[in-house]
């Protein structure tokens, strides 16, 4: 079977729960009404599932080759289907009509990339880093690089990149070895070697826009020191067209677990030209702007594939035959369906829970970082500012663990069929696993929640949050088919309360202590934050329990499932984060 939108359950999030609609009108923008949203989200259904699914298990097998020195083919199939995308405009849905866009908000891009990356992640993850790389322009760069660059992103013609990571340096930039030699034209001369850059050479455009961290002549030390440049593949004509070729070469394409169809290559810049972007010595904190984006895109992308695997499971249930579901015959056949199985069906419920209580927290931080931009109170938008901060690392970490977690269920609903590659859940399991490791990998999320944000500011920002969830179950509180969710919910932003005040005066005078919680500590949150999303969807749902629609009855089932078999496993995690760091790090433990 291929891929089918989940196109009913991302209605419900963004017209149902999210209220889209009503907040695109409230910034301005009446125009993007549901309709309209609904037939971008029928178009990206049938682009994913007529013109790139079936490219899916074609492009890993075949993969991305090298066939000269510098020169990288993408699969077969993956230059037409791109061709056909920017055709269509899909490249600038998500970007100002100033260059050329169609205006939607992330919110709406974020669905349609879900859809986009269940279908084939490896083909979907070229266009979605090139919209991250407008998304930093856009932020950092000055009016005349907006003008040059932006439109060409917008329409497809050129791609970006994302070049941090070199052999010495991953997370620790502060170790970087790329330099930057200042020109007497304004241009600086880069030199040094990139790694794991994603579609950093491909067949797919005219020109590649890589973004590039490097360290200008007698910059300060550390991450303090770090600049942040353009430096493309051709460089602009007076016209603006890609002229002569710069010095950035393609050394390599890496040869790894998954995502086959995606270039991931080694980039040296051997003296090549490139430009400021932004403020010198603030590079680091512009390309966070593209770094976050990312971690919230990708987690999009990890929820389609779990999808597509549940997907995958779901059909298989249904018609394979296999053992007696009760002591009596059931049917005619001499076996009956695997799915009224209890542990199957617990297989199906967990990747059902988790792949509708992510989708819909991702796409509310996603709508955040709209509210961030267009809504018209500036305190409103400093307050969604922080609150997106905080999410912004647990969608990233929560839905790629949940969707290798969910892609391992899916293979086990086949048995030994889903070990082979003809039933295509191996290859999810393969391309999913790497989003753990993008963008910083989970552990650096985790730590990025608990020590930078939550410690940070001594709990202030997770309290907000805490207070949130809070105020949502108390004003349910009342309604007695709501106490079920309301009770617990409440409980737990409590206990949350709680622990994150230890985790503050414990870290106080242990150095260990964030590192130890960081991951537990993440993972609690995300209980809550799914807990909190489950409830509301079922607010939502029980205010149309007289409706026909049979998702009404199916949210209501699912949140239930979801806080009776899911949710306690968040006592284990409270003990485990007060357990403290003692026994991971004791010195007669040896590691060597």
């Amino acid at each position: 079977m291929t891929y089918q939108i989940p196109l009913r359950d991302i209605q419900f999030v963004l017209h149902e729960l999210l209220q889209v609609p009503a907040m695109l009108e409230d910034c301005g923008q009446p125009e993007l009404d549901a309709e309209t949203i609904d037939q971008v989200l029928a178009a990206a259904g049938q682009f994913a599932s007529e013109v790139i699914a079936p490219l899916n298990a074609p492009g890993d097998a075949h993969g991305c080759s090298m066939p000269s020195p510098g020169v990288v083919q993408t699969p077969p199939g993956f230059k037409k289907a791109y061709d056909e995308f920017t055709k269509n405009g899909w490249a600038g849905l998500a970007c100002s009509p100033e260059f050329g866009g169609q205006g939607f908000p992330s919110v709406v891009a974020n669905a349609v990339y879900e859809v986009f990356g269940g279908a084939n992640m490896a083909w979907a993850s070229y266009p979605g880093m090139s919209h991250a790389t407008y998304v930093n322009v856009s932020a950092n760069g000055s009016e005349e690089q907006k003008a040059l660059y932006l439109p060409k992103i917008a329409s497809g013609e050129w791609a970006g990149t994302m070049c941090l990571t070199e052999p010495n340096a991953g997370t620790d930039l502060g170790l970087m070895r790329t330099r930057a030699v200042a020109q007497p034209d304004g241009s600086y001369s880069i030199t040094g070697s990139k790694i794991f850059i994603s579609g950093g050479e491909q067949d797919l455009t005219g020109n590649i826009m890589h973004l590039v961290l490097a360290r200008i002549t007698d910059a300060p030390p550390g991450v303090k020191g770090i600049s942040l440049f353009i430096v493309p593949k051709f460089i602009p004509d007076a016209s603006g067209a890609a002229g002569a070729r710069n010095a950035v070469v393609c050394g390599s394409i890496e040869h790894k677990l998954g995502i086959h169809g995606n270039s991931t290559c080694t980039i040296n810049f051997d003296g090549a030209t490139g430009w400021l972007l932004g403020t010198p010595n603030k590079g680091l904190a512009g390309m966070f702007v593209q770094m976050n984006h990312m971690r919230v895109l990708v987690g999009m992308i990890a929820i389609g594939l779990m999808e597509a695997a549940y997907q995958k499971a779901l059909a298989y249930a249904k018609d394979r035959l296999q053992g007696r579901t009760s002591g009596a015959r059931s049917s005619v056949e001499a076996a009956d369906p695997i799915i009224g199985h209890a542990d199957v069906r617990r297989m199906l419920l967990t990747q059902k829970a988790n792949i509708e209580g992510a989708r819909a927290l991702a796409l509310w931080t996603a709508q955040l970082s709209d509210l961030q931009r267009l809504h018209p109170d500036p305190a409103r938008r400093n307050e969604t500012a922080e609150l997106l901060g905080l999410l912004t690392p647990l969608v990233k970490a929560l839905s790629s663990d949940l969707a290798v977690e969910g892609t391992l269920l899916a293979m086990q609903v086949f048995g030994g069929h889903g070990y082979i590659r003809e039933n295509g859940v191996e290859q999810h399991l393969r391309d999913v696993r790497i989003v753990g490791l993008y963008e910083g990998t989970n552990g650096v999320q985790a730590m990025d929640l608990l020590g930078r944000k939550v410690l940070a500011d001594q709990g202030r920002q997770m309290g907000v949050f805490l207070d949130m969830a809070g105020a949502f179950a108390e004003t349910c509180g009342p309604r007695e088919a709501m106490r079920e969710f309301s009770e617990p919910l409440a409980a737990l932003a409590a206990d949350i309360r709680q622990l994150t005040g230890e985790l503050v005066a414990t870290s106080a005078h242990d150095p260990h202590a964030a590192g130890a919680a960081a991951a537990p500590y993440l993972r609690l949150v995300g209980h809550l934050a799914l807990a909190w999303t489950w409830a509301r969807m079922a607010e939502v749902a029980f205010r149309n329990a007289d409706s026909t629609d049979p998702i009404y009855a199916s949210k209501i089932a699912t949140a239930r499932f979801y806080f009776q078999r899911l949710l306690p496993q968040t006592a284990a995690l409270c003990g485990e984060i007060r357990a403290g760091s003692s026994a991971l790090m004791e010195p007669a433990v040896e590691l060597f």
